[in-house]
């Protein structure tokens, strides 16, 4: 899986401007050399992301922290020593290494070490970080594979490393350390569990915040077809009233749903990490069936399952275009 000669050659790319798609253990990132403002700048464009959106930093490791944040309190250095590399952001007051056009002018910067050997791989040989949001549209369904990125982006981005699938599925953990007791900012592929035990103290996850973080609108990870939520004991009744106004209806849930044998069902695990794992690809599945909409099953909140709620709830809001 790891290709030295395409390391070297990703690496290259960053220091010349370049944009490149990065597997990660969440999901494909569309990755600048984070220093490079004007390559930072073509990474929203290639997106359609809003200039305000703050982007995620990717360090080669934890002893970095403290060249990106000028404020690295005991719970960040408690978390980067449980959890780096892994599925874990901290959002931590910036020094002037951090620009605008990364931070979406904020005084704070989102950081993070992956866990994937080829993400790791890059970063230690070019030395620095790399911003990088996930490599798809802006909103729409995250990749979780290199040929996701290749159908989103075509000839958009100039290289992508092919990583196999991703071993997470769903985006870091978001935990706000800048002011104050720490705060969940987005819900993701570590559970909220594992942070409060580390810190040894409750951990709330708040819906609103003055951070600005990826992931935090409304209306995101949104495939073309309208998702309806429902608790699996209600998924039938909901297909029901739905293919009555003549819709084009799948359901997205766990095995054994009591449904009628002509409805397109698309599988994801009971279990909260295993359905983490295979949900964007289900929601890619639904689009490439030409359904208009989902019915989409949500998990236990608990574990990830909190994650994949968060982003079923926002695949399902009500969307701009």
């Amino acid at each position: 899986m790891l290709n030295p000669e395409l390391v070297e050659r990703a690496v290259e790319m960053l220091r010349r401007g370049g944009v490149i798609a990065l597997p990660t253990e969440t999901v494909y990132g569309l990755a600048a050399n984070a220093e490079d403002e004007l390559a930072v700048r073509r990474v929203f464009a290639i997106k359609g992301r809003p200039a305000t959106h703050p982007l995620i930093v990717h360090l080669p490791g934890a002893e970095h922290l403290s060249s990106w944040a000028r404020e690295v309190p005991d719970s960040a250095r408690l978390l980067a020593a449980a959890f780096w590399p892994g599925p874990l952001t901290l959002v931590l007051p910036r020094t002037p290494r951090a620009t605008d056009a990364v931070t979406g002018g904020q005084d704070t910067v989102a950081l993070r070490v992956p866990a994937h050997p080829v993400a790791l791989a890059v970063l230690q040989r070019l030395g620095g970080g790399v911003a990088a949001p996930s490599a798809n549209r802006f909103g729409r369904v995250s990749p979780t594979t290199a040929e996701h990125v290749r159908q989103d982006l075509g000839t958009d981005v100039d290289l992508v490393l092919d990583g196999g699938p991703c071993a997470v599925g769903v985006e870091s953990t978001i935990v706000d350390l800048s002011s104050g007791a720490p705060a969940i900012l987005r819900p993701g592929g570590l559970a909220t569990e594992d942070v409060e035990r580390v810190l040894g103290h409750a951990v709330p996850v708040r819906a609103e915040s003055k951070v600005r973080v990826s992931g935090s609108l409304a209306s995101h990870y949104a495939p073309r077809a309208g998702v309806v939520l429902a608790e699996p004991h209600e998924a039938a009744a909901r297909v029901a009233a739905l293919r009555a106004r003549g819709l084009r209806v799948g359901v997205l849930g766990p095995q054994g749903l009591a449904l009628p044998d002509d409805v397109p069902r698309f599988d994801v695990p009971e279990e909260p990490a295993g359905a983490a794992r295979v949900l964007y690809t289900r929601l890619r599945e639904a689009d490439a069936r030409g359904h208009d909409v989902l019915v989409a099953c949500l998990p236990s909140a608990s574990g990830l399952g909190v994650a994949v709620r968060d982003r079923l709830s926002r695949a399902a809001a009500p969307r701009d275009s």
